[in-house]
């Protein structure tokens, strides 16, 4: 008489497909999305950095808003894109009693990777104005 048992390999046979897709599932979407974040932090920053320096080129003594918002365009389309570097506009203000060169930087990017729908955000980099000799 013989006796019919069933082996634990053959009953999990195929499992491992179905696993990977479940985790496969969860984990896509989350490295897709960390992956997104990290684009959207370094286009942020680098527009960041070009108002910084377009407003550090325009507190000069002799520097201008317009010289200004030339450098930041002329920064975001050699780090980043052209298109991006449409929104720049200069301003001024105060903190401390002390007159400050405003460069603002609006840009837009898409939500999911490089394409899908976009949304706005603005950054500014500022600079204390130098007095004239």
């Amino acid at each position: 008489m013989r006796r019919w048992t069933v082996r634990v390999q053959d009953a999990e046979r195929g499992s491992s497909v179905v696993e990977f897709v479940l985790v496969l599932t969860i984990l896509l979407p989350l490295f897709l999305g960390v992956l997104q974040l990290g684009l959207f932090l370094h286009v942020r920053n680098t527009l960041t950095a070009c108002a910084h320096e377009g407003a550090r080129q325009a507190a000069n003594y002799n520097g201008t808003p317009d010289q200004g918002a030339a450098v930041t365009r002329d920064c975001i389309a050699g780090a980043l894109s052209a298109g991006m570097a449409s929104g720049v506009s200069p301003g001024t203000g105060s903190a401390g009693g002390q007159e400050l060169v405003v460069m603002e930087v609006r840009a837009r990017m898409p939500a999911l990777g490089l394409w899908g729908p976009t949304f706005g955000f603005t950054v500014a980099g500022h600079a204390v104005k130098e007095p004239t000799p």
